[in-house]
């Protein structure tokens, strides 16, 4: 299998290069705007894997260097959810414009299967638990507008041309080599104001969260066994973890346990933010996929990961 990974070198992509390294080659194409080489060194020393620097928004160097692979994994996205308000035009660049180019470069190479990373913000800010086809809330943020509609350009490329799409949602992802997201924020703000922990919201938001290598292992596991010409998966833990528990774990892991958190207060820590996400993983958990970690234990893991990689040995 000839593996082709848009946004190999960043945070999940660089945990699925890890495992597709096993199966065949693989090609990274990543600008390397939030990703990094050191995060694939291991599969780069080995030979088994190529790093070509280009940006997804190049159609026709993304095209040129997509030429003779089989598959297709589109990870890269605007990796923090918030900077969508500050520059409106992020998310769409990014997110639906770059997916077009992955699919557009798919068609003209003759990829026949592409592995889009979508996310659970695409269900909106709803009371329900989420199964795939439960889209009665549009996105309330940028980003999971951009991912919508990403996922709908798949699914027209999937009936117009013959492309095997799978579209696998993820919950919040969580673990090592991470460049965004709560712990990573939250021990980063520790290091910088030793006393005090600043938290948006009043910690009471929730959500699921997947540990990265439980991520992985689930991409490739769609890749592997799904059987539509198009199929939509949840990839989340059943329970979720509060923001506060992660706050509270951020601040027991440092070198400083005496830290007051303080919240800003509100339901929502940011706006577009879900505060509680609610995601069904029935679906994949059907197929035969289980994840190895609940939310809770992935955040427990996460936490001393990135601890580790912010702190050091302190």
């Amino acid at each position: 299998m000839h593996s082709f990974v848009i946004g190999g070198a960043g945070f999940v992509g660089s945990h699925l290069v890890d495992l597709l390294v096993e199966r065949g080659p693989v090609t990274v194409y990543d600008n390397l705007s939030i990703g990094k080489r050191e995060f694939i060194s291991g599969p780069l020393a080995s030979g088994k894997a190529t790093l070509v620097v280009g940006d997804a928004l190049d159609l026709d160097g993304l095209t040129k260097t997509m030429q003779g692979h089989d598959v297709v994994f589109h990870l890269a996205a605007n990796p923090e959810a918030r900077w969508g308000l500050e520059n409106t035009r992020l998310d769409l660049e990014q997110g639906t414009i770059a997916t077009y180019n992955a699919l557009e470069a798919a068609r003209r190479t003759g990829a026949k299967r592409l592995v889009l990373s979508s996310s659970g913000t695409v269900y909106g800010n709803t009371a329900e638990l989420c199964s795939e086809m439960d889209l009665g809330n549009l996105p309330i943020s940028l980003y999971g507008a951009s991912k919508f509609a990403g996922e709908a350009l798949v699914a027209a490329f999937v009936e117009c041309f013959g492309l095997l799409g799978r579209i696998v949602r993820f919950g919040n992802v969580v673990g090592k080599r991470g460049t965004h997201g709560a712990i990573l924020d939250f021990c980063k703000k520790l290091k910088a104001h030793p006393d005090h922990l600043d938290v948006l919201g009043d910690g009471k938001q929730h959500k699921p969260y997947l540990h990265v290598t439980d991520c992985a292992a689930g991409l490739l596991y769609v890749l592997e066994n799904a059987k539509q010409p198009l199929d939509v998966f949840n990839l989340t833990p059943p329970d979720t973890t509060t923001v506060a528990r992660i706050a509270e774990l951020c601040v027991a892991t440092s070198p400083h346990k005496n830290a007051k958190i303080v919240y800003s207060g509100g339901t929502q820590g940011w706006r577009g933010d879900v505060p509680i996400s609610r995601m069904n993983p029935a679906k994949i958990n059907a197929l035969g996929f289980s994840l190895r970690y609940s939310s809770d234990e992935a955040v427990q893991m996460a936490v001393r990961e990135v601890a580790r990689e912010v702190f050091g040995d302190a």
